[in-house]
């Protein structure tokens, strides 16, 4: 007789994680979600210590990505990293495990093993092994052994070779979780360089400094100072250095190994253990087992990385009384992007992915435009923010654009900042938010009366020039939506009269400075969150300040995945890009909403 409901067929236990994703940087007892029973940990070992006496690049720690049964409290050990070596030391010093327990079943990963010792007589100094090896010494030292004890997969590499004996000693760089380590560079006899560590990011995305990427070795150590150490390998390994230096440690928390050095070798790095709770279901289900779990909120959903470009609202132009001068032209909204490798505002590069989970709606705010100045004189208004915002993620933010300066203001600070009024006394410009945007532009003076160009996504603005308009900053090029746009320009100055050239709007939609004809600055244009420009005046008259262009929120997602949108005139597209991605298009100011299936 069946037992599950009326299915003839085995009868499952499912994990119901969520993918909630633990970091452990020091020893500690993680505690699971009450339907975890399976957990993907990421156990990287502490590096190994380098020694000095121009000494071999120590390895990475071991570094285990595995799947594992495990529920309830979980003890944690995070193994440190090998202390640095003297050149007068005898011995290095290997970094220590790292551990998981789970359903009582220890899962270790082991230290990284130190680099080869030199010596003043030619007596080869092997490297030491470990969960990667250390680097072979310059006096014919051969590299450690990875993979200590042997695991399945792999846990490291082996360290490299160094020179044979001879009148310029240069050691072999550390193994790496993901690579041999390298020999030393016969000619100029450069240290080899550490071997690359193992990128975990696709399974827990982007952590700490080496964006999840661990356990790099250590670069080699040499006698000759133009020749240089080796370089560290990706993922926290130490570089090596030459005689009169104290070796670098490795980075904190990755694994990596030391450089080895003339005087003291560099300390191996801390490790680190991550868990990623796994929603799982396989198999064959009895429709009381899922409507329970259903119920209790724990029956497994959807999940998608997805992709996003955000744009706020740009800001509003200033404007000044009749007879007075120009005015500055206002910033664009912040400029946030995670998509391909393409940058984001403020110079700043590409972020994280976001996770989306089906059955939960997310709102996605469209910042609005910031208003112009009219019927008087002063600043613009800045623009809204731009907000994507659900339960189970961490709230993304651009910031609005700030608004243009009246003559003598200070322009608004935002996403982009606004420019600086011209005259006397001179105004400042306002600045931007930082990985979103730039500044608006100055007025150097020490006479004129046009103002500074509002700051772009790509630039700052420029500064006026006497009675010339600063230009608006330009805006940044993104193809999330399957070609290049360029959005988020930040707006003109505006002039006296028609004293000198108005500032022209930053690329990507910045709008216009005004001057005699027409007297008011143009309008950034709508869903690309560019700034609006500076107004500008004569003798008997006086015009507004251009409206900041209306933000946009874009969301790209894998080709299997439905998006839906409200209000519906919101867009979606599909069959975008090679992959066929869907792409889900906000242009709606104000909230909106956005779910995934």
């Amino acid at each position: 007789m069946a037992t599950n409901g009326g299915i003839i067929g085995k009868s499952n236990n499912a994990s119901f994680g969520k993918d909630k994703i633990t970091t452990s940087p020091a020893t500690a007892c993680v505690t699971l979600g009450a339907g975890t029973t399976l957990v993907k940990a990421a156990i990287v070992a502490g590096g190994g210590g380098a020694a000095g006496n121009f000494g071999g690049g120590a390895g990475g720690g071991g570094l285990r990505n595995i799947e594992i049964n495990a529920s309830g409290t979980v003890p944690v050990t995070v193994g440190g990293g090998g202390a640095a070596v003297p050149s007068s030391g005898s011995a290095t010093n290997p970094g220590t495990v790292s551990s998981i327990v789970g359903c009582g079943t220890t899962y270790e990963s082991a230290g990284g093993g130190g680099g080869g010792i030199g010596h003043a007589a030619c007596i080869p100094r092997n490297g030491y092994a470990g969960g990667s090896g250390g680097g072979g010494q310059g006096l014919g030292g051969t590299g450690g052994a990875g993979n200590t004890p042997p695991t399945s997969p792999i846990q490291g590499y082996a360290g490299g070779d160094g020179s044979p004996c001879g009148p310029v000693r240069s050691s072999g760089g550390g193994g790496g979780a993901g690579a041999v380590g390298n020999n030393y560079t016969p000619g100029p006899n450069k240290g080899g360089a550490g071997g690359a560590g193992t990128d975990v990011s696709p399974t827990y995305g982007c952590i700490g400094p080496t964006c999840s990427v661990f356990a790099g070795g250590g670069g080699g150590g040499v006698e000759s100072v133009p020749a240089g150490g080796g370089a560290g390998g990706a993922g926290g390994g130490a570089a090596g250095s030459g005689p009169g230096t104290t070796g670098t440690p490795a980075t904190t928390n990755t694994g990596g190994g030391g450089g080895g050095a003339g005087c003291a070798g560099g300390a191996g790095g801390p490790g680190i253990v991550i868990t990623k709770e796994l929603t799982k279901a396989s198999g064959v289900w009895s429709m009381q087992s899922q409507f329970q779990n259903q119920q209790a909120g724990t029956w497994p959903r959807v999940t998608v990385a997805a992709s996003y470009l955000m744009i706020a609202g740009g800001g509003g132009g200033g404007a000044v009384a009749t007879g007075r001068g120009g005015t500055s032209g206002a910033g664009a909204g912040g400029y946030r992007n995670s998509y391909a490798s393409e940058a984001s505002g403020g110079g700043a590069s590409t972020e994280s992915t976001i996770t989306l989970t089906g059955g939960i709606a997310y709102t996605v705010t469209v910042g609005g435009g910031g208003a112009g100045k009219s019927g008087g004189e002063g600043n613009g208004a800045n623009g809204d923010n731009s907000v994507i915002s659900g339960p189970d993620i961490t709230t993304i933010t651009s910031i609005g654009g700030g608004s243009g300066a009246a003559i003598e203001g200070t322009g608004g600070t935002g996403g982009s900042g606004g420019g600086a009024g011209g005259g006397t006394p001179v105004g400042s410009p306002g600045s931007g938010t930082a990985c979103q945007g730039f500044a608006g532009g100055g007025f150097p003076g020490p006479s004129g009366n046009a103002g500074g160009g509002g700051g772009g996504a790509s630039e700052v603005g420029a500064d006026a020039s006497g009675d010339v308009g600063g230009d608006g900053g330009d805006g940044l090029a993104n193809t999330i939506t399957g070609s290049p746009v360029t959005r988020a320009g930040g707006g003109g100055g505006g002039v006296y009269d028609n004293r000198g050239a108005v500032g022209a709007g930053g690329a990507g939609g910045g709008g216009a400075g005004g001057n005699n004809s027409p007297l008011c600055g143009t309008a950034g244009t709508v869903n690309t969150g560019s700034g609006g420009g500076g107004s500008g005046s004569n003798g008997s008259s006086a015009g507004a300040g251009g409206a900041g262009g209306s933000g946009v929120v874009i969301i790209r997602a894998p080709s299997a995945t439905t998006l839906a949108v409200s209000p519906a005139t919101n867009t979606v597209a599909t069959c975008v890009g090679p992959a066929n991605d869907t792409v889900a298009t906000f242009t709606v100011s104000g909230s909106n909403t956005l779910t995934i299936s």
